[in-house]
């Protein structure tokens, strides 16, 4: 399988968020890392939403 085809200051701010080093996230398939950022914008929106109450 050959690395994604992404800039390295995308794929550091995709590790940052992901909590994954660099080389899982140029190693995983494109529509498992948009799955896994959207769940975590999610989870985010949530946390935001719970702690305005």
């Amino acid at each position: 399988m050959r690395p994604n085809q992404i800039s390295l200051e995308t794929a550091q701010m995709m590790s940052e968020k992901l909590n994954m080093p660099i080389e899982h996230v140029m190693h995983t398939p494109p529509h498992i890392l948009m799955a896994k950022l959207a769940q975590k914008e999610q989870e985010a929106e949530k946390n935001e939403s719970d702690s305005a109450k």
